[in-house]
C-alpha cells in the first residue's frame, strides 16, 4: 500500500507540479532578450508568480517521495512505473492549460502506458 500511495505522489505531486510551473511561466511569457539583467528581471517575474511557487512546492512533494520509494523499491521497477506521469501530464497539458494533442501523441502515452503496466505486474511479488 505504501508502494502505491508513493507512486501517487510522484506522479500526481510531480506533474501537478510541472503544470503549476508551465501556467506560471506562461503568464510570463517568451525571454527575447538575453542580457544579464533582462534575464535576472524574468527571473524575478517567473518567481512573483503564485503558481510558480504552488509548482516548486508538488515537485518537491514529488521529488521527496521518488527519494522514499527509492529506499525500498529497485530502480529498474520505480523509474518504469512513474512513467505514468507522462500520461498524467497529457492529461493536465488538455485539461488545465488548454493544449490540444494530437492522436500520435496519445498513442504514444497508450503504449508507455502499457508498458508501465507490464513492468507493475512483473514487479508483484
Amino acid at each position: 500500500m505504501l508502494t502505491v500511495f508513493l507512486f501517487f505522489l510522484i506522479i500526481v505531486s510531480g506533474t501537478g507540479g510541472e503544470l503549476c510551473v508551465s501556467r506560471a511561466m506562461r503568464t510570463v511569457g517568451e525571454l527575447h532578450d538575453f542580457r544579464p539583467r533582462a534575464v535576472f528581471a524574468f527571473v524575478l517575474r517567473g518567481l512573483g508568480q503564485p503558481w510558480m511557487w504552488a509548482g516548486v512546492a508538488m515537485m518537491a512533494i514529488g521529488f521527496f517521495s521518488l527519494l522514499a520509494i527509492l529506499t525500498f523499491r529497485e530502480v529498474s521497477f520505480v523509474v518504469p512505473v512513474s512513467a505514468l506521469s507522462y500520461a498524467a501530464g497529457a492529461f493536465g497539458a488538455r485539461g488545465f492549460l488548454g493544449e490540444r494533442i494530437s492522436h500520435n501523441r496519445w498513442l504514444g502515452i497508450l503504449v508507455v502506458s502499457i508498458g508501465v503496466t507490464i513492468v507493475w505486474w512483473s514487479g508483484r511479488h
